[in-house]
């Protein structure tokens, strides 16, 4: 195998076997950690996958594809994700984070006998799984003495070809699926997005060429793994490749979070903006000294984020581009620490990065039907080994959005000569008002702007209602504040924002705090609805 895990035929190994290598070339070195105080070597993880593995061949019927797993960041949650792994079997990581409501759709979606969970977790986070549940801490406790003798066997003494062929994994396929990801539900229903074994292995072959990963590196696990982000670069990325990885569960709880830096020496952080602001507000400067690598994704990173962190911590974040239906990532920008001297310029503020290794992107007109040339913005398309295999059970919704092996990701974009992708909105944070497309994103910021946001802080988000007269109507929540909405509107219009642009003072709204998911990411989808609750008989009465 090389470094990027492809077989010398040139066709890429699975996963799972990628896993057996990094954790047998580990050995003693620390591979796993986490916030509860657990820490295992290379050689424990892979002992202690290859026991719960046995146990739950013998809890799953044998014919059970998929199972539900629903636990915080942890060793334990990335042991049993690997031990389904190492089965053929397809883990869903179940969003914790969610209403009972969804996550009862979701179970039934995925069609699930089995959920693994913890009693103390879910009476935490106040969901039920009900006669599905499959208790993590009374699994543990079922593994025999054999299991023990066995698993020890294999994970030091079995030679890697012969443990390969006796857990079956020569007989698993790049295009077999690895997991079913719900999306968040930020803009609509949750769709399970099933990713294979190569979707997931590409984004790793891609995440190790941009970042050059060694043994050295110590990655911040605090992203979930039903979010794919946290499933494919704090999961799969070090069970793996050879960096190692600490857990913590809250990824809001900036003192442990730092706490675990500083233990780890960790030089990896893969995060969101959201979480990025909190960290620059409330981790001590000296928790992060070890960082060379820092991404925000999954939403737009502002650039007073970047100009906070770096100023606190002597390192500027950098933006990197994905989407669940992609494994996810797309594109990233490469961190100075991190860039090859004579290699082409592989970072530039403001945009995504380029498209990563395997991948293409195109610009189409907003109908998809025409290319549109190089510096010209339009819908971005995606084509590579990170497109999804398709939506679970649903052909009609995956033939949609991917045509022609292209996944059109409903984001608004435009590519320069050298292949960097800037995003300019989403087509879903868009209004078309009096005929015009009206940009969600470059109100709210002019509006945050004016309210006087600092240091990235997002004070006021920007949404929309239908109206009868224009077709759309903005309307802006905001955090409790001083400024009046009339004298923001008047400085809107005196700071040249267009006409079209700019809300009604009577379209603004006071909350207490910003609908976001588990993931970090503002809550669209809630926000339309409060939009739709409070505006729309007062817009079309």
């Amino acid at each position: 195998m090389t470094d990027h895990g492809v077989a010398p035929a040139g066709s890429p190994i699975v996963l799972q076997r990628q896993m057996l290598r990094a954790c047998r070339s580990a050995g003693g070195r620390m591979k796993m950690a986490d916030s509860l105080g657990t820490r295992v070597t290379g050689r424990e993880l892979l002992l202690r996958t290859l026991v719960a593995k046995r146990v739950l061949d013998r809890a799953l019927a044998p014919d059970e594809k998929m199972v539900g797993v629903l636990l915080p960041p942890t060793v334990g949650a990335a042991i049993v994700n690997a031990a389904l792994a190492l089965s053929g079997r397809v883990a869903v990581n179940l969003n914790y984070t969610s209403t009972q409501s969804i996550l009862d759709v979701c179970m039934d979606r995925a069609h699930l006998t089995h959920v693994i969970s913890s009693p103390v977790f879910l009476s935490r986070v106040k969901l039920d799984v009900g006669r599905r549940m499959l208790d993590a801490g009374e699994l543990r406790k079922q593994a025999t003495v054999l299991d023990k003798s066995l698993g020890f066997v294999q994970a030091t003494l079995l030679p890697i070809g012969m443990l390969e062929r006796s857990l079956g994994l020569d007989r698993i396929r790049p295009d077999d699926p690895l997991t079913v990801i719900f999306t968040s539900g930020s803009t609509g229903d949750p769709k399970g997005v099933v990713l294979t074994q190569e979707n997931v292995g590409s984004n790793v072959r891609a995440i190790d060429q941009l970042l050059h990963l060694s043994p050295g590196d110590v990655a911040l696990g605090v992203l979930p793994f039903f979010h794919s982000y946290g499933y494919t670069t704090t999961l799969w990325t070090p069970l793996t490749l050879e960096p190692a990885v600490a857990y913590h569960a809250d990824p809001r709880d900036a003192q442990v979070v730092g706490k675990l830096a500083r233990e780890h020496h960790a030089t990896i952080l893969m995060a969101t903006p959201t979480f990025l602001r909190i960290y620059a507000r409330r981790t001590p400067a000296e928790d992060f000294s070890s960082l060379e690598c820092v991404f925000g994704a999954a939403e737009k990173l502002p650039k007073e984020v970047c100009d906070a962190f770096e100023k606190k911590f002597g390192i500027r974040p950098s933006e990197a581009y994905g989407a669940t239906e992609l494994s996810p990532l797309v594109a990233a920008n490469v961190p100075v620490s991190r860039h090859v001297p004579g290699r082409p310029v592989d970072s530039r503020e403001g945009t995504v990065g380029k498209p990563i290794l395997g991948s293409r992107a195109r610009i189409t007109d907003r109908d998809g039907a025409k290319e549109l040339p190089v510096g010209e913005e339009g819908l971005l398309w995606i084509a590579g080994p990170n497109v999804m295999q398709g939506y679970l059970d649903r052909p009609d919704l995956t033939a949609k959005v991917v045509k022609d092996g292209w996944y059109c990701t409903g984001d608004i974009a435009r590519l320069d000569t050298d292949g960097f992708i800037t995003i300019t909105g989403r087509e879903s944070r868009f209004s078309k008002i009096g005929g015009e497309m009206v940009p969600h994103l470059s109100v709210e910021e002019a509006v945050n702007a004016e309210l006087g946001a600092a240091e990235g802080d997002l004070l006021a988000v920007v949404t929309a209602v239908p109206d009868r007269a224009k077709g759309e109507r903005l309307i802006v929540f905001h955090l409790p504040t001083a400024h009046d909405p009339r004298d923001v509107v008047r400085r809107l219009t005196e700071h040249g924002l267009p006409n079209l642009w700019i809300p009604g003072a009577d379209a603004f709204a006071e909350i207490d705090e910003l609908p976001m998911l588990g993931s970090g990411k503002l809550d669209l989808k809630r926000l339309s609805d409060m939009a739709k609750e409070r505006f729309v008989e007062a817009t079309n009465a």
